[in-house]
């Protein structure tokens, strides 16, 4: 289907989706686990930095958010980037924005889990970690998904615990504004890098853009849904890291591995820190479980169209679930939660992402006033953007991001080979 046919109602999914149920999902996808270990690796990165480096992601993902939400009104079908890669710039950039977001999203539900174990067993985390993911995995393997009333209760109580950090924290005698002392020993390349760690905790609002056969009158409601939700979340994040950087400071925080907790701790209210963990476990599970899901239907869409081995397109006769692909992720995400630190998985997700989203605004960019395409700074500023905070992160997430990404290209070039050979 291309474009001269995108207006045609898609078929086999029932819009039922209005503007409040979309922010909530978009709530749902930003407001979890993200802002409960993120603020650590970019305190490290930008010190007193950490402040600015949150506008500026803040900004790259509100360009990314309007890009998405005008392409996802064009092309109301579930997909995402996948679909507007390929629809407006050809399909070896959809296929690439497809499987960036199949291994950054896979980083990410590695993160998760074990955001889940340093919350919950920090002596074991990774064994939690792997724990959460064979659990969530067999949840998914048997069609149980998520329920919209599921995500209401998870992101009601993980907006109360963030709630209760920032008063703790704000009204303890332990805050100091002196410690919020913006900028004064961060660097560009620092805030950048800072930056781009915490658009790890942005990158749920694509959920919004991907249920686009599902939200009714997608064309008004996703680009309303998607910068409210936006704008909600960074209000949260923006209010928990001032709370938090006034009680630890940026060293501390810096070397924090469950930030909120010990925040809550050197407010003087330990008794919020086991309601600290288990709204960070909570969280960091409703995240994880959406994440398993998200990735194993994008892995089905792309094995369909022959991107991946076409094996994982199988669906399970009975639960109707694309198992081959769903015990695929699961695997993938086990090992990674056995074997890397939440650091490291977080900025290889971010990597990934922004690869995703630059492809996005490079679509976005190709539309017409017609077609209701965004002012054209917007895009223009979220590609740069994408670009320069993907480079701007660890050097051992950008080589391991640029090499996977690289690979998958290769596999794109020896199909593409292969089948020009066949059909001769």
């Amino acid at each position: 289907m291309r474009a001269s046919e995108a207006a045609a109602e898609p078929r086999g999914l029932k819009r039922r989706l209005g503007l409040f149920d979309a922010v909530v999902i978009g709530l749902g996808s930003m407001i979890g686990a993200g802002v409960f270990v993120a603020l650590a690796p970019a305190a490290g990165a930008a010190g007193s930095g950490l402040l600015p480096g949150l506008a500026v992601a803040a900004v790259v993902a509100y360009c990314n958010a309007t890009s998405s939400a005008r392409l996802a009104a064009r092309y109301p079908r579930s997909g995402g980037t996948y679909v507007y890669g390929r629809e407006r710039l050809g399909d070896f950039w959809g296929y690439l924005a497809g499987w960036a977001f199949v291994v950054g999203k896979t980083a990410s539900c590695a993160a998760m889990a074990l955001t889940v174990g340093s919350y919950v067993w920090p002596d074991h985390a990774h064994a939690v970690a792997v724990a959460a993911v064979v659990a969530l995995t067999a949840v998914n393997y048997t069609g149980v998904q998520k329920s919209a009333w599921l995500t209401r209760v998870i992101v009601a109580l993980v907006l109360a615990v963030l709630a209760a950090v920032v008063v703790s924290c704000l009204t303890s005698g332990a805050a100091d504004a002196a410690r919020l002392d913006i900028g004064t020993d961060a660097t560009p390349g620092g805030v950048l890098q800072a930056a781009g760690l915490l658009f790890f905790a942005f990158a749920g609002y694509a959920r919004i853009a991907t249920l686009g056969e599902e939200v009714r009158d997608p064309a008004r409601t996703i680009p309303r849904a998607i910068p409210l939700a936006l704008a909600i979340t960074l209000v949260c994040y923006a209010a928990v890291a001032v709370a938090v950087l006034a009680v630890l400071g940026p060293d501390r925080l810096a070397h924090a591995t469950a930030p909120l907790a010990d925040a809550v701790r050197a407010a003087g209210a330990p008794g919020l820190v086991p309601v600290v963990r288990v709204g960070a476990a909570v969280a960091a599970l409703g995240s994880l479980l959406a994440l398993i899901l998200g990735v194993s239907r994008t892995t089905l869409a792309m094995a369909r169209d022959r991107h991946l081995p076409h094996a994982l397109a199988a669906v399970h006769p009975r639960f109707r679930v694309p198992h081959r692909a769903e015990l695929a992720v699961g695997a993938a995400v086990a090992v990674l939660a056995a074997t890397v630190d939440l650091r490291g998985a977080i900025g290889f997700s971010s990597f990934g992402v922004l690869a995703y989203y630059a492809i996005a605004n490079a679509a976005a960019w190709t539309l017409t006033r017609d077609e209701g395409r965004p002012a054209r700074p917007i895009p223009i500023l979220g590609l740069a953007g994408c670009l320069a905070l993907a480079f701007a992160l660890p050097a051992a997430s950008v080589l391991t991001g640029a090499a996977v990404l690289a690979a998958g290209a290769a596999g794109y070039g020896v199909r593409a080979a292969v089948t020009r050979a066949a059909g001769r």
